[in-house]
């Protein structure tokens, strides 16, 4: 039998579902804390934020100074990073924030692959001019 090739707009649209599907499924936070990524074109850097955070035991984030529980939509007022890397590529950032003496802000292996997913996306748009949202 012979296979015929698939269109790369066909694998684009099969592969843009598959992605859709996965992102219902549930995902457990990282009580190390998130991150939020942000292009910074002028200096052509990514900029990565960190924030710590506490998981409640019904699995919700909360500052861990006010114990207020945060809103992934804002509203909770503005927080302050407890560290903010920056980088020219996601390896860069990758590497700062995987390898030497730490701290490790990540203790998910999800989460490190979702980071380093975001990071690519984020590279791209800055070697591209593009705007980049994260996901």
């Amino acid at each position: 039998m012979i296979k015929t090739p698939q269109s790369p707009a066909s694998i684009a649209a099969a592969i843009d579902a598959l992605d859709e599907r996965l992102s219902q499924r549930f995902i457990a936070l990282d009580p190390s804390g998130y991150f939020l990524l942000k292009l910074d074109a002028e200096a052509g850097e990514l900029v990565l934020e960190h924030y710590g955070n506490t998981i409640d035991d019904k699995g919700l984030a909360r500052d861990s100074e006010t114990g207020e529980v945060l809103n992934c939509r804002g509203g909770n007022g503005p927080r302050t990073p407890s560290a903010i890397v920056r980088g020219r590529s996601a390896k860069e950032i990758g590497i700062q924030l995987t390898e030497g003496d730490g701290p490790h802000p990540l203790s998910r292996l999800d989460h490190a692959l979702y980071l380093g997913r975001e990071l690519q996306k984020a590279e791209q748009c800055l070697r591209q001019g593009g705007v980049y949202i994260q996901n």
